[in-house]
């Protein structure tokens, strides 16, 4: 994805999650197949962030980001876990929640919720917070360019 204008201030703004060493493994791990999930969270990251400058929303921008960065953060192959590949769908929230808890203890309300409801309406409770639907849109957004994008060689 191309980031111009305002990559300096997203990188600010998102730093601490993409330095981490428990993220970065995330570049490894296949999603949308023809993406990673690095790549994925970031996009749905940078598109929230886009909207934010546009619209000049009232949200946390913060934690509209970190809760962006690590919604899909279950860290696991899902083609490798052959047990219940098709609840992937249902469960990966829970598991990116636990892990973002356990690599980032000061979680924010607000970033729980992006995380824990971002798949809706696969899963059956709504995000509570406009973050979190902003996270809910853009990551159906992200999915689709994902899946019909081509990956370059």
């Amino acid at each position: 994805m191309l980031m111009k204008k305002f990559d300096k201030e997203f990188y600010k703004l998102t730093r601490d999650v993409l330095k981490n060493e428990h993220f970065k493994k995330s570049r490894s791990i296949r999603h949308h197949i023809k993406s990673n999930t690095f790549d994925h969270s970031v996009k749905v990251a940078y598109l929230c962030y886009l909207h934010q400058k546009r619209f000049k929303s009232k949200i946390d921008i913060n934690a509209l980001l970190r809760g962006a960065l690590l919604h899909d953060f279950y860290l696991y192959e899902r083609s490798k876990h052959s047990k219940n590949r098709r609840l992937h769908g249902v469960r990966h929230p829970n598991i990116a929640l636990k892990n973002a808890n356990l690599y980032f203890s000061d979680l924010s309300p607000i970033e729980a919720d992006i995380i824990s409801r971002h798949m809706f309406p696969l899963t059956p409770i709504p995000p509570k917070t406009r973050e979190g639907w902003l996270v809910c849109f853009y990551d159906k957004v992200a999915a689709v360019s994902d899946l019909f994008s081509i990956k370059k060689k």
